[in-house]
């Protein structure tokens, strides 16, 4: 009998001691499936994770009548509070999605971007926050009698440089996730196998020349006359569904180690119209355009410093209308003027 009982206490003990090992990566688990009512993607949140972090759980908030649904995956840091690792926040509302989308390009400045790979409606800023725009074909027209649109704004963590496949992933099924939290009725992203690094500095290298700028998305600049002695290199941002695109072309550096730049900007809705006016008096900026494109506007700018090397003032404007050119070709606009 006594042996009997040495047996069962020293298997409690065993159990006991692997349910205490067990208990974190079990609290892990629960954490992720539980977040975001069960829409992360439990291999890609891992990439994000960082190393050794224990999560401690999420939350979720919806709000149909404004039109809003968030939520996020926390993690316990170094201080033991819990710091945010997911975070995403979707808006049906015209209004907050302007303010968002005006947060990745602040007081004016062209701020770089990068549009998601695979064709996905989406970039991502500077800060690797990353901004899905989506048609809500069963929420009709607003009030202004414009397609109802869904924003989604996911911010992956810091990992989100070097892990671009889990960013897309995670990102595509939140978005998908919140279109039906939200009633959007949008068609359903589907992530690429293959995906870009959103390494801003990784996508620079990856720039090619100016004569070979075909099939970059980027096209117009091979036939755009430019002198090669300049050694002009084509920085593609171009997405025929983002919200944003981008050329940017680089020269060779200077002597004081600087690269000279121009950079065509193109930023489709009507929260794009604040980008080209003049804050002093709501004028239009020169070297802009405009046109529409599914019933808003979409707009056009160049910026370049005045004495960019091998570019002279008069080819400004007319670079600017091969780029608007271009761009209302793709989108299938209509309604171009340069201004």
């Amino acid at each position: 009998m006594r042996r009997w009982i040495k047996v069962a206490v020293t298997a409690a003990a065993v159990l006991g001691l692997g349910g205490y090992i067990a208990e974190p990566y079990a609290r892990d688990w629960m954490a992720v499936g539980s977040a975001c009512d069960g829409a992360l993607p439990r291999d890609a949140v891992e990439q994000l994770r960082p190393e050794s972090a224990q999560f401690t759980g999420g939350e979720s908030q919806r709000i149909p009548g404004l039109g809003f649904y968030r939520c996020s995956l926390s993690f316990q840091g170094e201080q033991r509070w819990d710091v945010p690792l997911i975070g995403l926040a979707a808006y049906t509302g015209h209004d907050d999605q302007d303010r968002d989308l005006m947060t990745a390009f602040p007081d004016m400045h062209l701020s770089s971007h990068m549009v998601l790979s695979g064709g996905l409606p989406g970039i991502v800023d500077d800060l690797g926050v990353v901004r899905i725009v989506m048609p809500c074909p069963a929420l009709g027209k607003d009030d202004e009698g414009r397609p109802r649109k869904m924003l989604v704004r996911f911010e992956p963590g810091e990992a989100w440089k070097r892990e671009s496949e889990a960013v897309h992933r995670t990102a595509v099924s939140l978005a998908n996730s919140a279109s039906g939290k939200l009633g959007c009725g949008a068609r359903p992203l589907s992530a690429p196998q293959k995906t870009a690094s959103l390494d801003w500095k990784k996508r620079q290298r990856s720039a090619v020349p100016v004569e070979r700028a075909a099939g970059t998305g980027c096209d117009w600049l091979a036939r755009a006359g430019l002198a090669r002695e300049t050694g002009w290199r084509v920085m593609a941002e171009v997405n025929d569904s983002a919200p944003a695109n981008s050329c940017e072309l680089r020269g060779k550096e200077t002597a004081s180690g600087r690269e000279p730049a121009m950079v065509f900007s193109a930023w489709y809705g009507d929260w794009g119209n604040r980008l080209t006016a003049d804050d002093g008096n709501g004028e239009r900026l020169p070297l802009t355009a405009v046109a529409r494109c599914d019933g808003e506007a979409a707009n056009f700018r160049i910026d370049a410093a005045k004495n960019t090397p091998g570019l002279a003032e008069a080819d400004r404007p007319r670079l600017l209308k091969m780029f608007a050119e271009d761009q209302v070709r793709r989108r299938g606009c209509s309604g171009l003027r340069l201004y």
